[in-house]
């Protein structure tokens, strides 16, 4: 995401207002293994569901939820909201960090599910290759 694009996501939601880009497209070599791991697991749901995005999150125990974008005549979910969803509905009481697997920016709306129960926790935004776009913390 470019830093006029992020900026041009923050004008249009103040939810969003304290996110700040810490970092831009990079090969990903830069993060520890739990965070490329969730990565990883978003784009294996994204191709399996062959579904426009794939997400992830880590709770605080370590467990991970997956998910992809829900798109019935009746029900339409974004993978980042669903994934948030699985992990509350399970029990999880915190997040550590979330990836987003797309091709396009990620939607404010799921970036504040995320902070709901993660308020510190990093967003990973990775395009459908794995290479991380940028890092998105509060």
């Amino acid at each position: 995401m470019t830093p006029s694009a992020l900026s041009a996501l923050v004008r249009r939601v103040p939810l969003v207002a304290t996110l700040v880009c810490v970092s831009e497209a990079t090969s990903g070599d830069a993060l520890g293994p739990e965070d490329q791991k969730i990565i990883t697991l978003a784009r294996s749901t994204r191709a399996r569901a062959a579904a426009p995005e794939g997400a992830a999150v880590r709770d605080e125990t370590g467990r991970t939820y997956t998910a992809a974008t829900v798109a019935l005549p009746s029900l339409r979910l974004s993978a980042l909201r669903l994934a948030v969803a699985m992990a509350v509905s399970s029990g999880a009481e915190r997040l550590e960090a979330a990836a987003l697997v797309s091709d396009s920016a990620p939607d404010a709306g799921d970036l504040a599910a995320v902070r709901d129960i993660g308020p510190d926790a990093p967003v990973f935004h990775a395009a459908p290759d794995g290479t991380l776009r940028a890092t998105l913390a509060p």
